[in-house]
């Protein structure tokens, strides 16, 4: 692998798709420094400030509310939820903190939890923003942070979780799927267990404040993975969040988003904090061997057609911003509402023949959004080039001779090149 081969597969994976000059000047730098780069960015994000979603629709409402007023209060919900997507759609294209944007995405897929549920704007705000403040760092933090956050308790029913009914959706989850991972040395009793320790705590809609009820809390001793004490949810996560098997978990989740399921990962990959762990990953030998085994997810595959194509969301007109999300729903992505606890699937599950035709039509929407300046980047070079061209605006290595002969009558309709280069197999997978 040359040295550009080699910080393009680093870009590649640790931002949502890096533009042809970003290769450039990592070639320069180096995969080393680049990498320093990616972890440890200096300065602040360039990006647009958190949006203003207004008030819950939901606050004001109650029993004698009438039909009307509820219809209102969910076309507001609705039109919230669509400025809130835009705008991180809009931040994971515009942030010079790529790997820091890629990481909160890797988090919204590993602690899914959808507006869909939790119908509110501003509360799914608020879980972005947690994630993204403990995100980088140790895992008893994010832990201790999580069992307490909004939308995942209303996500999961927490908020039904009381001393007389316990509910042991949270912590069931919390084990399974965020912590300790599915099988490692918890029970059922466990889980039983775990559920006490997390009572107590609602969600108060009109403001969104989470609130701990002592009334609704079991305050007796538990007996949670050997260990018997008076948990409550803050002792509780920090136990999850100690265990051994909880960081191999998280590691081996971040192994599988960032070098894939292809190649085994290496022995010792957790590391003291999450930064520490990527950095593990992305200097592992057997990262490199890597390469060309990811199915690009379709956020990442729109983001990194937007950022190569000098397309801005926040400036497309509202038709365009509309096909475009239309796209990613056809696809069956779209941020903020997973489909499931499980998050999101992988690999080839992306690349079925129902979703061909979505993705032609999103792949035309983004052709025809293209910068000028892109386009004359394109045409500039010869019309035998320009398949070259396209590969280094689109930072892919090299074309298949398949793939080469496909684009080849349509260097003379560059919109149409891109398209095709988009939905290549070389784009798709990387």
């Amino acid at each position: 692998m040359t040295e550009r081969e080699a910080v393009a597969h680093l870009l590649r994976r640790a931002t949502f798709g890096p533009t042809a000059d970003e290769v450039d000047d990592a070639e320069r730098v180096g995969v080393r420094a680049t990498l320093d780069r990616l972890l440890a960015p200096t300065g602040p994000d360039r990006t647009p400030g958190l949006p203003d979603l207004g008030p819950d629709p939901y606050a004001g409402l109650t029993r004698s509310s009438t039909r009307e007023q509820r219809q209102q209060a969910n076309q507001r919900r609705r039109a919230q939820v669509r400025a809130l997507t835009w705008w991180w759609l809009d931040r994971m294209v515009t942030s010079t903190d790529q790997a820091g944007e890629k990481l909160l995405f890797f988090w919204h897929g590993h602690w899914a939890t959808s507006e869909r549920k939790v119908r509110s704007a501003t509360l799914m705000l608020r879980h972005l923003e947690t994630l993204r403040r403990y995100g980088r760092g140790p895992l008893p933090p994010l832990v201790d942070a999580m069992v307490r956050d909004p939308a995942l308790i209303l996500w999961l029913d927490g908020q039904r979780n009381t001393r007389k009914a316990p509910n042991e959706n949270l912590a069931r989850e919390l084990m399974e799927l965020f912590t300790l991972g599915h099988g490692n040395g918890y029970t059922e009793d466990d889980v039983r267990e775990g559920a006490r320790a997390l009572t107590g705590w609602t969600v108060d809609r009109r403001t969104g404040a989470v609130r701990f009820e002592p009334r609704r809390h079991d305050a007796g001793p538990k007996t949670i993975l050997g260990q018997r004490a008076d948990f409550d949810a803050a002792s509780y996560a920090g136990l999850l969040a100690g265990r051994p098997e909880t960081a191999r978990h998280v590691a081996g989740r971040l192994w599988f988003r960032y070098a894939g399921p292809d190649v085994p990962p290496p022995a010792d990959l957790a590391g003291p904090d999450t930064v520490t762990t990527l950095r593990r990953i992305l200097t592992a030998p057997a990262f490199a061997q890597t390469r060309d085994t990811l199915v690009k997810q379709p956020v990442e595959w729109l983001v990194g057609a937007a950022r190569q194509l000098g397309v801005r969301p926040s400036g497309l007109p509202e038709q365009e911003r509309r096909r475009l999300l239309a796209g990613l729903a056809a696809l069956d992505q779209v941020p903020l509402r997973p489909p499931s606890v499980g998050g999101w699937p992988a690999g080839t599950a992306w690349l079925t023949t129902a979703s061909l035709q979505a993705r032609l039509r999103t792949a035309d929407a983004l052709a025809g959004a293209a910068a000028r300046t892109v386009l004359a980047t394109l045409t500039a070079a010869p019309p035998a080039g320009r398949p070259d061209a396209l590969a280094r605006l689109l930072v892919v290595d090299r074309w298949s001779e398949r793939t080469r002969a496909a684009l080849t009558p349509l260097t003379g309709e560059p919109r149409k090149l891109i398209a095709a280069g988009l939905v290549s197999p070389e784009y798709a997978v990387y």
